[in-house]
């Protein structure tokens, strides 16, 4: 008896948009968050690297990012289709109660907004994250804004945030900041 095999989907095909999981800002700007998908590499990559202090990494990670990981990242568009937000991570394998945050971005037009919350805050409502209950992530000492995200998470969920040094500057090739890490958790998903 031989078992049927599926067709074989490419992943582009699997990463074409839907619908928005999320339409937020005012309703003359709205904002479209939705997960990414192959068509949104370069998009993502440009926005990174318009967005220092942020370390930019290749086109084609944010490619790998937009397709594989397309589960664990979400973007945020404009009416004209420009990518204005974007976050990326994953679920520890070690922890699969862990969510790492790797990146978090927003562009100059999407700023003020609270799009950096949301865009995490729908990620962690996604049906795929529902048995995760903490979130971590690394941040430099000086970077006011992620600090101010975190903290924020941390209270909006009500759960207790710590960090601790992670990678010193040493391990990051003398010319980085150290990276703390922070962690946020226990928290429920279904109070996000």
């Amino acid at each position: 008896m031989s078992t049927p095999t599926k067709p074989f989907t490419p992943s582009a095909d699997l990463a074409r948009p839907t619908v928005a999981d999320a339409v937020v800002g005012h309703s003359e700007t709205p904002l479209f968050i939705r997960k990414p998908n192959a068509d949104d590499g370069w998009g993502i990559f440009e926005l990174i690297k318009a967005c220092p202090p942020l370390d930019v990494n290749s086109a084609y990670a944010y490619l790998l990012l937009a397709t594989q990981f397309r589960d664990t990242c979400a973007v945020a568009t404009n009416e004209e289709g420009e990518i204005v937000g974007f976050v990326s991570g994953y679920v520890k394998d070690n922890a699969p109660d862990t969510y790492f945050l790797w990146q978090v971005a927003v562009g100059e037009k999407a700023r003020g907004t609270g799009l950096a919350r949301r865009l995490v805050e729908a990620i962690m409502s996604r049906p795929e994250l529902m048995n995760v209950h903490h979130l971590e992530t690394t941040i430099t000492p000086d970077n006011q804004a992620s600090w101010g995200l975190f903290r924020r998470l941390a209270a909006r969920w009500q759960a207790p945030l710590n960090s601790r040094e992670y990678f010193s500057t040493e391990q990051l090739g003398g010319e980085h900041d150290p990276e703390n890490l922070v962690r946020i958790g226990p928290f429920h998903t279904n109070t996000i």
